[in-house]
């Protein structure tokens, strides 16, 4: 049977109460029997627990209405809607451990508790002062396969090393499965697949597929990588299928592109984030069949080596006791390095914003630089220029886009991902979206009601706003309106039936840079082996997902669903190979 280790809280399953205040005990028994509940908000809005008091004690929690994120909030043992009420009634304490990367939704499920026990008459000051103990020591033990990180590669990874035989550990930094995975659209792409049959898009194939990501990426491109992506793409998205992954439907790259190839998991459809547990809670449910050992709030800092070869992995818990793992492969699949400050620096990007894991660091790149480990960075990162506010950036593409400087850029009618990568190269922070009263984007429309949207009548007023020189901003407007008149946009080639021409009250929409994956790192071969300085394979060691996603890309991302669907294909090579020891 599966068996789960959480540092801190053995899972949450099996807690005990160690040196209880006596303050906290006797608020316990004072509590009046009854059922109680309370309102608060979570991580994506309200939230409805219900709390069961019997015989002075908390004896049941249960979360009934709560609209929280699926992998992340709820949907497994280990997120907090199913774990946070066992933790309380298994100890009698709200001062259990929340959950490494779902916080937000633990706090919110202890507040209603807490209240709940203050509408019962106890304290709920005291019971939070209640100790947990976590009896958690050093741990030494012996695997044939360390995977370090659970997100879709490790998962991935796990799988097919476990169905081969191996005896596999993981060691997850945070408190649950699915890393940036769980956090994004939850979407895959493929050739040949029956969801574009049913659109009428026939005859597309690998070849086609990689022919496009090539023609994004360039001379960037490692095609062997590549096409043992595209090859087995299909294969892959069938692999998920069979394990309970739910396709809804395919939808286009971007309106400009065909055929459609972009499939959307359940829930899943257009710009929309945090659909991805659809795809990570199947990859942890076929995870939990197996016989693999997690070890989740355990951050891998080390790979062990012995004489030249790999000789294990080592982690270190919230709590500063470690667990050391004999194994004779590791697999790196941490994720990448979007929340480091000192990773992005090269990107020259400044001050931006993420949603990715705040533990998205890059602790495979530094653990793959201590084993000598060669490593690249490209100017490469999936990003967007977006306004947080009304949403503006993602599809319109009857306005003007400029850069923070006052200059065009780009063809806005294009995929968005492709918009921000020129503007960053352009040296641009952010970007604004320029657009007038004639604007058919009913978004861009909100958007000019906005307090956070800057207006002026002339082109030199909303210059000098927007701390533009007036003269190339005046001349940006001055050309783009001509190519509007033209019906032919010879700068960048934007079909003429989304050349809006600006005229009379001028509005300036922000838009800030957001990204997410990062497309370098670790070097590795079609066989998922990491690669030293000589472009030989360290024994041993392998990597797939986020950490390892050099060759892939280029400088910009090419569409939704080559993340993670070049993720679960270099997991699943990761996996086979790492069980072999081949």
């Amino acid at each position: 049977m599966k068996k789960y280790f959480t540092c801190l809280l053995s899972a949450g399953l099996a807690l005990s109460v160690a040196g209880c205040s006596t303050g906290g005990q006797s608020s316990v028994s004072a509590m009046k029997d009854g059922s109680y509940t309370a309102e608060v908000t979570g991580h994506n809005g309200p939230m409805k627990v219900a709390v069961e008091i019997a015989e002075g004690k908390i004896s049941a929690v249960k979360v009934s209405e709560h609209t929280e994120t699926y992998g992340i909030g709820y949907g497994m043992v280990t997120t907090p809607v199913e774990a946070i009420p066992e933790r309380i009634t298994a100890s009698g304490s709200l001062g259990v451990d929340t959950i490494t990367g779902a916080t937000i939704t633990s706090n919110a499920i202890v507040s209603a508790v807490a209240d709940c026990v203050t509408q019962a008459g106890g304290d709920a000051e005291a019971m939070k002062n209640v100790s947990v103990s976590n009896d958690n020591k050093d741990v030494v033990i012996d695997a044939d396969v360390v995977v370090l990180g659970a997100g879709a590669a490790g998962m991935s990874a796990a799988i097919e090393a476990s169905n081969a035989g191996a005896k596999v550990v993981i060691l997850e930094k945070q408190g649950i499965v699915g890393g940036s995975t769980t956090r994004s659209g939850g979407k895959l792409i493929a050739a040949g697949t029956k969801y574009q049959e049913e659109q009428g898009f026939t005859g597309d194939t690998p070849e086609a597929l990689f022919d496009y990501f090539k023609s994004v990426g360039g001379d960037q491109i490692d095609d062997e990588k590549l096409k043992v992506f595209t090859d087995n793409a299909l294969t892959d998205v069938n692999w998920l299928e069979d394990m309970g992954v739910d396709i809804i439907n395919v939808e286009p790259i971007h309106s400009s592109i065909t055929p459609w190839r972009v499939m959307n998991t359940q829930g899943g459809g257009g710009q929309i984030s945090g659909i991805g547990g659809q795809i990570t809670v199947p990859l942890f449910d076929t995870v939990s069949a197996t016989d693999t050992d997690i070890y989740y709030e355990t951050a891998a800092d080390t790979i062990i080596m012995k004489d030249g070869e790999v000789a294990g992995a080592k982690g270190t818990r919230k709590d500063g006791t470690t667990v050391t793992v004999n194994a004779p492969s590791v697999i790196i699949a941490t994720g990448g390095y979007a929340s480091s400050a000192e990773y992005t620096e090269h990107l020259g990007m400044g001050q931006v914003v993420s949603n990715v894991p705040k533990g998205n660091v890059g602790d495979g790149i530094t653990m793959g630089k201590d084993v000598g480990a060669k490593i690249e960075f490209t100017n490469g990162i999936q990003e967007v220029v977006v306004s947080f506010t009304c949403g503006v950036g993602i599809n319109e593409e009857s306005g003007l886009i400029v850069t923070d400087s006052g200059e065009r850029f780009v063809n806005e009618y294009t995929y968005q991902s492709h918009v921000a990568t020129a503007a960053r190269l352009a040296g641009s922070v952010g970007a604004y979206y320029i657009a007038s009263a004639a604007d058919p984007n009913p978004t861009v429309q909100y958007g000019m009601t906005m307090d956070s949207t800057i207006s002026a009548d002339t082109p030199e007023e909303l210059a000098e706003k927007l701390d533009m020189d007036k003269d190339v901003f005046s001349a940006t407007i001055e050309r783009y309106n001509a190519l509007c008149d033209a019906g032919n946009d010879e700068d960048f080639g934007k079909p003429a039936e989304f050349m809006q021409k600006l005229e009379g009250t001028l509005y300036a929409i922000p838009l800030t840079r957001s990204f997410t994956v990062t497309f370098d790192g670790l070097v590795t071969d079609t066989q998922s082996h990491v690669l030293d300085e000589n472009n030989s394979p360290i024994p041993g060691l392998y990597a797939a997902g986020e950490v390892a996603f050099t060759g892939l890309f280029g400088d910009e991302y090419p569409s939704c669903g080559l993340a993670i669907g070049a993720s679960v294909r270099y997991g699943r090579i990761a996996g086979v190979n790492a069980a072999a020891g081949n």
